[in-house]
């Protein structure tokens, strides 16, 4: 027998919270019954609605702070000489943007 895996992947959770950090669009959807004779549930009514949510404050400091560790432990892991292989290619990509820039 498998066993179901209860917890969220990571890349759900990331998803998630980049949804909540930026806002998002939904449909809004209020549904009406009436019982007919017979005892039976009908849908009367049906309002779709769509919706803005804002983003959240709270979610985006916390998306800021994951990406801010991410990039800050990339570099943390790092030896010397690839370092400097990392500063003379962001150093080579500089060169190229402004290259382009004077186009």
């Amino acid at each position: 027998m498998k066993k179901k895996n209860k917890l969220p992947s990571k890349n759900v959770i990331e998803e998630a919270l980049l949804k909540k950090a930026l806002g998002y669009d939904c449909d809004e959807v209020v549904e009406e019954y009436v019982v007919d004779e017979d005892g039976n549930a009908r849908l009367s009514k049906k309002k779709v609605t769509k919706k803005h949510i804002a983003p959240d404050i709270p979610a985006a400091k916390v998306l800021l702070e994951h990406y801010s560790t991410t990039e800050q432990s990339k570099y943390e892991n790092m030896t010397d000489e690839e370092l400097r292989q990392e500063k003379l290619n962001l150093i080579k990509l500089l060169e190229k943007e402004g290259e382009n820039c004077g186009d």
